[in-house]
C-alpha cells in the first residue's frame, strides 16, 4: 500500500474513533501510533489530514450538506461521512494532490470500509464538490476555464 494510501487509511479510523468516543484528535492519533506504529511519511500526511478536518469541519460539513440530495449528514453511515470529509478536505484545502486522485482514494477507503452502495455515493457527492467548488474558484479568480 502507497503511503499517502496508508495516511488516509489511518485518518479514517482515527476519524471515527473521535467521533464515537468524542475524544481530541492530537490523544487519539497519539494512542493510535503507540500501538500501531506508522512510518513518518504515513504520520505526518495523517496528521495535516486530520488537523485539517477537525479544523475545518463545520465548513467541510456545511460543503458535503450543500451537495447532498435527500440525506442529513448526522444519518450517513460514520464511515461515509467521514470518507466525505478527507475527501473535501483535499479538495478544498490541498493543492499537491490532483482531484482525482484525491477521488480515486475516497473510493477506494469507501470499497475496502463502506457498505455496497458507499463507493458509488462517495464518488458521486465528490464529483459535485469538485466540479461545482472548482468552477467557483475559476469564477472568483476570473481565470478562463477550459471549454
Amino acid at each position: 500500500m502507497r503511503l499517502r494510501s496508508k495516511a488516509r487509511e489511518v485518518s479514517l479510523h482515527l476519524l471515527y474513533q473521535i467521533e464515537i468516543t468524542k475524544q481530541d484528535f492530537n490523544s487519539a492519533f497519539q494512542i493510535y501510533l503507540t500501538g500501531r506504529p506508522q512510518k513518518q511519511e504515513v504520520v505526518d500526511f495523517s496528521l495535516s489530514l486530520l488537523e485539517g478536518v477537525c479544523q475545518n469541519m463545520a465548513s467541510i460539513d456545511d460543503l458535503i450538506k450543500k451537495h447532498v440530495k435527500n440525506w442529513e449528514i448526522d444519518r450517513m453511515a460514520i464511515v461515509d461521512r467521514n470518507i466525505l470529509r478527507i475527501g473535501c478536505y483535499e479538495l478544498m484545502f490541498l493543492v499537491d494532490v490532483p482531484p482525482k486522485v484525491t477521488i480515486n482514494e475516497a473510493i477506494e477507503l469507501a470499497k475496502k470500509f463502506g457498505d455496497m452502495d458507499s463507493p458509488r455515493f462517495i464518488n458521486g457527492i465528490l464529483d459535485k464538490v469538485y466540479k461545482v467548488e472548482q468552477t467557483k474558484k475559476g469564477q472568483n479568480k476570473n481565470l478562463p476555464r477550459d471549454e
